[in-house]
């Protein structure tokens, strides 16, 4: 039990942290925010090589440093795959795809909740998310061609198949279906654990908390303490080489758990 003077210690940390970090955010987003949009644009965005354009390193280092804000502690494990790819990753909150793009400019498949979301849902946007309707046929229908067509056009795409987030407990099942796309394209899948804490001992605090919004998430994440944050590219999985969606659905829940559950 949380004796009150420790409570009050807390709670003036808390304060502390506010103190610098507002400001630290202000000039992330009033300053660095337009020049990042400006390096993104064409014929800017387009410098560098084709695998990895000026466009991408934005993203990457924008997305890194709203982490490092944020108190988060960037680690990484393993190598995404470069080209056309099908990653895979356990969603635990909003800052999931933050983490993810910190290492990897990827079109995510989001709700479309999102895109009202203060910056958040900005940066998804111009981060080629592919937004998408819950409880509509017809536009999971559009989702997965525009899946398809960004694989063949050389393109990544991350999806979350648990489909929500779930407090940081358990990781939930994978939707089969969202695998499709990369069955019928012939492209890898990569899974991809999401781990904040030591041991992952901070998902819960990470994750929305109960009838917690997304205003009331990003602030109360803003005052919480320095911790890790592990985002770990796993083996892939080969589509030739796996019999159906709900095998390959499988396998990627079964890689990320083995990881959340690990030293």
């Amino acid at each position: 039990m949380t004796s009150p003077r420790s409570a009050r210690r807390g709670g003036v940390a808390r304060v502390i942290r506010y103190l610098y970090r507002v400001p630290l955010l202000l000039v992330h987003i009033v300053l660095f925010l337009p020049l990042t949009l400006l390096l993104m644009t064409p014929p800017l965005g387009r410098l560098g090589s084709a695998a990895d354009p000026l466009e991408h390193r934005i993203v990457r280092w924008w997305s890194g440093w709203l982490m490092w804000l944020f108190g988060f502690r960037l680690q990484r494990y393993g190598q995404p795959l470069p080209g056309p790819v099908l990653f895979v990753a356990n969603h635990v909150g909003w800052v999931d795809i933050c983490m993810i793009h910190s290492q990897k400019m990827v079109g995510f498949v989001a709700k479309r909740e999102i895109a009202g979301w203060p910056l958040v849902g900005w940066l998804a946007t111009r981060g080629h998310t592919i937004y998408h309707q819950r409880g509509n046929t017809e536009s999971l229908g559009g989702v997965m061609e525009e899946m398809v067509k960004r694989l063949n056009e050389q393109r990544p795409v991350a999806v979350f198949p648990e489909g929500r987030t779930r407090g940081g407990g358990a990781v939930g099942p994978f939707h089969a279906r969202i695998f499709q796309a990369a069955v019928e394209t012939g492209v890898p899948v990569q899974p991809v654990a999401l781990r904040y804490g030591v041991r992952g001992d901070a998902q819960t605090r990470v994750a929305f908390g109960p009838n917690e919004n997304f205003f009331d998430n990003f602030v109360r994440l803003l005052g919480e303490p320095p911790r890790r944050a592990e985002v770990h590219f796993l083996e892939p999985i080969a589509t030739t080489d796996v019999e159906g969606r709900r095998r390959i659905a499988e396998t990627s829940r079964a890689r990320i758990v083995a990881v959340m559950e690990g030293p």
